[in-house]
């Protein structure tokens, strides 16, 4: 008997999206368990706040730098192969943090790290709208990307009670941080490559009814023109743009939470505890926003208002000091940053054509991720100069409200030629 379009949909999300998420969770883990180390690391290497946030952010130049070459050898060697590929290599990388012992070794691995992970998010994307009509794509994509909080919900205490060990066999307690937090992306790597598949026509667990539906359904969605459309697709560069104001307000505090936390004066073990409310607020968001994106068939607003509410909590975490008043901003900053994630990413499927798709979707990821090297460096430097938070802050909230205003005109209510980009738009 033939089975609903939900119920193959339901088949395709059970197979793909749990491995995904965990891949995810451990790539987000090994990208942000420095905010942690530095509790320690940074007085152990004697990193300036600026030479710390100019660490964090240089991750992103290797990252932006590899990204569009990463995702066309996607194409080239397959999902499988290429994301197994990543994920060992960033593994290791990450591990190798716990052996460095001068800031150029330092800065040297951070922009090794991103190299490695170059292309694994808009990899996933690409490869999701290859599984996923533009219908399902919010709450699909968000049920991937709530891997992001989650990795700092149980990250943020398990690194909080790490740190608490102190000195363990020889190695520091920011050591043993990397080494440990390095092994889920290690076993996840040899995993993609026996269990995931690449396309449609390579799962056996698919019928013939299920595989031709998901075939029609995705064809009547796209055109054909060449890849090398995108770089001339206007829509590809202010989409990008919109994107740094997502990965502003994302990296710019994430890094540095942490330090924000422990300076209310609270232990380690209690800094991981409190530092996990934001993702948990994240978690929240991006769960349930993108779901109701693709409920209401809306786009415009569904991004627009998350970025609205995180301005106006790094406006309030930046102007006051009280410790429970600056915590709630960072939490309902964290439903901000993060809630508009999902949505903002079922936006470049529905606007480029099947074969713009890879190269598009990454100039988009690698424009916004340019934020992701300036946002904790600004931060870091104006942390160093003014010796407090705020300014950084502040100087966010400015740049994601730019973001915002583009995002505002370009994705205005218009009637398009195609009817998807019509949903992700209107």
């Amino acid at each position: 008997m033939d089975v609903s379009p939900d119920e193959i949909i339901a088949k395709i999300r059970r197979h793909l999206i749990p491995l995904l998420m965990l891949c995810y969770f451990a790539a987000y883990l090994d990208r942000i368990n420095l905010s942690f180390a530095a509790l320690s690391m940074n007085d152990d290497l004697g990193l300036s706040p600026s030479a710390f946030g100019a660490g964090a952010g240089i991750f992103f130049l290797g990252y932006v730098v590899f990204e569009v070459p990463s995702n066309l050898a996607l194409r080239r060697f397959g999902a499988r192969r290429w994301f197994a590929r990543i994920m060992l290599t960033w593994g290791i990388i990450s591990l190798l943090f716990a052996f460095v012992r001068t800031t150029p070794q330092f800065l040297s691995l951070r922009l090794l790290l991103g190299v490695a992970e170059a292309g694994f998010f808009p990899g996933v994307i690409f490869y999701l709208t290859r599984w996923f009509p533009a219908a399902y794509r919010g709450r699909i994509i968000g049920a991937f990307a709530i891997a992001i909080p989650a990795s700092s919900i149980v990250g943020a205490p398990l690194s909080g009670f790490i740190l608490s060990l102190g000195r363990v066999h020889g190695l520091a307690n920011w050591q043993w941080l990397f080494i440990i937090e390095a092994i889920p992306s290690l076993i996840l790597g040899v995993a993609l490559l026996k269990w995931l598949v690449d396309s449609p026509e390579d799962a056996t667990w698919l019928n013939e009814h299920e595989r031709h539906w998901l075939r029609t359904t995705l064809a009547a969605e796209k055109h054909e023109p060449s890849s090398m459309s995108a770089l001339r697709n206007p829509r590809v560069w202010l989409l990008g743009f919109v994107y740094c104001g997502i990965v502003c307000a994302n990296y710019g505090v994430t890094f540095f939470l942490p330090q924000i936390v422990h300076a209310f004066g609270t232990s380690i073990t209690v800094t991981g505890l409190l530092s996990a409310l934001p993702y948990a607020a994240a978690a929240i968001g991006i769960s349930l926003w993108g779901a109701r994106s693709d409920r209401k068939l809306e786009r415009r607003w569904h991004l627009m208002i998350p970025s609205i509410v995180a301005i106006l909590a790094l406006v309030l975490a930046a102007v006051t000091d009280y410790p429970p008043v600056r915590l709630a901003a960072l939490i309902a900053g964290g439903f901000g940053a993060f809630a508009n994630l999902p949505v903002f990413w079922t936006i470049p499927p529905a606007m480029l054509t099947r074969e713009e798709g890879p190269v598009g979707i990454a100039i988009i990821s690698s424009i916004g991720n340019l934020a992701g090297f300036f946002a904790p460096y600004a931060v870091g430097m104006l942390k160093e100069h003014t010796g407090s938070f705020s300014s950084g802050m502040l100087a966010l909230a400015a740049f994601v409200s730019l973001t915002l205003l583009t995002a505002a005109i370009i994705l205005r209510p218009r009637v398009p030629h195609e009817g998807a980009a019509h949903r992700a738009t209107s």
